[in-house]
């Protein structure tokens, strides 16, 4: 039941995020759009009570609540960049926006960017073994709840994994290519202005 969940539930982000994207851009409600972007948290929400009701009703920890547990993890941490991706991208496409940026490549800007990456996983390494603590410790049956320490290991590899990207990058960081946006981007050379013309003395 929970993978079936775990399913439905990413299902029902991507549909809410294009619903509310459309409804934003395509139908000018910007509201109602508002409202259902909104509303896709509320989604990790419904997962996360229906694994709680799933366990305290009497079932063994296995391999789909580890994995819903680290479903939540990733959807609250990156869930809301995933937004700001689609969103740049729908304006563009659909509503006249500028082009969305793009990550940096090399540079400072580009270091900046993979620690502040890295540091998203921290946060989804938290989220996600806290959340298997509490059902190891509120369970308190190590044979209900034995499968979810490989979760933990499992987490935490991908964590030493992950750190390759920011140590790389701030070992050989490479040539600037750009000051660092408000988004973590390069920003673009700035239009420069009009150069007034000399006065000739023509009086005109």
């Amino acid at each position: 039941m929970i993978f079936g969940l775990i399913v439905a539930c990413e299902i029902a982000f991507w549909i809410v995020l294009a619903g509310g994207l459309a409804a934003r851009y395509l139908l000018g409600r910007r509201r109602l759009g508002a409202v259902l972007l909104a509303g896709v948290p509320l989604i990790d929400l419904v997962l996360l009570v229906a694994s709680a009701i799933d366990l305290r009703n009497g079932a063994t920890a296995g391999w789909q609540h580890g994995l819903a547990a680290v479903y939540i993890g990733f959807s609250v941490v990156f869930g809301p960049s995933m937004v700001r991706w689609a969103d740049a991208r729908f304006a563009h496409r659909f509503a006249g926006g500028p082009p969305p940026p793009r990550p940096p490549k090399s540079g400072q800007a580009a270091v900046r960017y993979e620690w502040r990456e890295f540091g998203k996983a921290c946060i989804t390494w938290v989220i996600t073994c806290g959340l298997l603590f509490a059902v190891i410790t509120a369970v308190d049956d190590p044979d209900r709840t034995g499968h979810l320490w490989g979760w933990i290991r499992s987490m935490t590899i991908m964590l030493g994994v992950w750190s390759i990207w920011p140590i790389t990058a701030t070992l050989w960081p490479g040539d600037d290519d750009g000051k660092e946006g408000p988004a973590g981007e390069p920003e673009r050379e700035p239009a420069r202005k009009a150069e007034p013309r000399p006065d000739n003395g023509s009086g005109s």
